[in-house]
């Protein structure tokens, strides 16, 4: 092993060290990548520098990410979640697991309208946890439900993780919200049909809506309100996926259109202030700056991984794997799962990731696919203890006697669920590149 190489190694311990002691993981990429590159290229590694951030910030298809977030948070902003939970639930009300059903549904209709996870668990956690616990449904299951549902804008479009993929395997980001759509909707499904079976099977879990609040909205009330509070955010979602899956427009011009259709949404609905207006802009302004200062942070890492020959050391840890493509896909499955315990998704993606790929180049390994599998792995690290972002939301808004036992407990069946889908999609291909097939992408 070279000198070079074991620079390389010592950045990488030396950037979980910095994690460990508590620095922030930006920082930590940068004085990591920094110092080793200083040590092992001298002042030659900043000349770099310079053009790869500019790449970043001049990125026309990373413009969607703020778009997109500003969607999100003016629909959060707007009460549209408390909507759907409210009349979704009555409609679903007479089924044992009916409430649990609403908040997949809800979970599904906020991931495709705004793709940020922490804005759907903590906003259904505060409307939904309490009323569930209260209706009788077992603490753990309530919390899983709304821990698992709230991640699935992670993998149904437009998801930010499926954007920055898409930049970071070259990929068009029209093809990967395609291929995500039917994987993305098969593990909601399994999602539902656990809580139906739970329902049906342990009934004291998962009780139904009690009658005499199911009678407080007439069956004509409850159709209209579907129709208004449902339809709406449809359109929305149709508009801004179906003119990307379609090709009318760029996702940056989609986006775009869709900050615009959140506005007029919430317009109509006639919570639209001037103050409302000026918090969406402030929470889309940090949740961006933190998205792009991680990114920017992450490139003399990357620079200097490379230039140590760190890439060389991934592809010979691979070449003692036996099985071929197929075992290696498996291991680095196996890798990113882990580290999803204890890293970020943006992180893995851009530190994990990027080590990995030079090993699939030039093989028969659909990356379309592959990219769908590691975003349907990044998805389960939102839910893994003792670092899953969804459990820290949750926590955040959770009544008082939600423990985090509790939580913990309660959504260790859905990170098997969620295994589940990820089996089901590493057997079957075709769920991820059916559809981009179908339309010509």
């Amino acid at each position: 092993m070279t000198e070079m190489e074991l620079l390389a190694i010592a950045m990488v311990g030396g950037f979980f060290t910095l994690l460990v002691i508590g620095v922030p993981v930006a920082i930590s990429l940068a004085v990591s990548g920094l110092t080793f590159g200083y040590l092992g290229f001298g002042t030659s590694l900043f000349g770099l520098l310079p053009g790869r951030i500019h790449g970043v910030v001049t990125n026309y298809t990373l413009l969607a990410l703020p778009l997109f977030i500003f969607m999100g948070v003016m629909l959060e902003k707007s009460r549209m979640a408390e909507d759907l939970i409210d009349v979704i639930g009555h409609a679903m009300g007479r089924v044992r697991g009916g409430m649990g059903l609403a908040i997949v549904i809800v979970g599904v209709l906020m991931g495709a309208s705004s793709g940020i996870v922490g804005a759907t668990v903590v906003t259904v956690g505060l409307l939904a946890l309490g009323p569930l616990v209260r209706r009788g449904y077992d603490k753990g299951l309530a919390c899983g439900t709304i821990c698992a549902s709230g991640t699935l804008g992670q993998i149904i479009p437009p998801s930010l993780v499926l954007i920055l993929l898409a930049d970071i395997l070259g990929l068009s980001v029209g093809t990967l919200f395609a291929a995500a759509m039917v994987p993305g909707l098969m593990l909601a499904g399994i999602l539902a049909l656990y809580l139906l079976a739970i329902g049906y099977f342990f009934p004291h879990m998962a009780p139904a809506i009690p009658q005499e609040e199911r009678d407080e909205l007439s069956r004509g009330d409850l159709i209209v309100k579907l129709f208004k509070v449902v339809f709406p955010p449809l359109i929305l979602i149709f508009a801004v996926l179906g003119s990307i899956v379609g090709g009318i427009a760029a996702p940056t011009e989609a986006a775009s259109m869709g900050a615009f259709g959140s506005i007029v949404l919430a317009l109509i609905g006639r919570r639209l202030s001037w103050s409302t207006l000026m918090e969406v802009c402030k929470s889309t302004l940090l949740t961006s700056a933190m998205v792009f200062f991680i990114l920017i942070c992450a490139q003399p890492f990357g620079l200097a991984f490379r230039g140590l020959g760190g890439e060389g050391l991934v592809e010979q840890m691979f070449e003692f794997i036996p099985g071929g493509e197929m075992a290696d896909l498996l291991f680095m499955m196996a890798v990113i799962f882990v580290l999803g315990f204890f890293l970020e998704w943006i992180e893995i993606s851009y530190i994990a990731l990027p080590m990995f790929l030079p090993v699939f180049a030039g093989t028969d390994v659909n990356m379309v696919w592959l990219a769908i599998l590691v975003a349907m792995n990044l998805q389960t690290s939102f839910l893994t203890p003792p670092f899953g972002w969804a459990l820290f939301f949750l926590k955040g808004v959770a009544p008082p006697g939600i423990t985090t036992g509790d939580i913990y407990r309660g959504v260790i069946p859905f990170i098997g669920l969620q295994m589940l889908g990820l089996i089901a999609l590493f057997m079957f291909p075709e769920l991820a590149t059916w559809l981009p097939d179908v339309i010509g992408w």
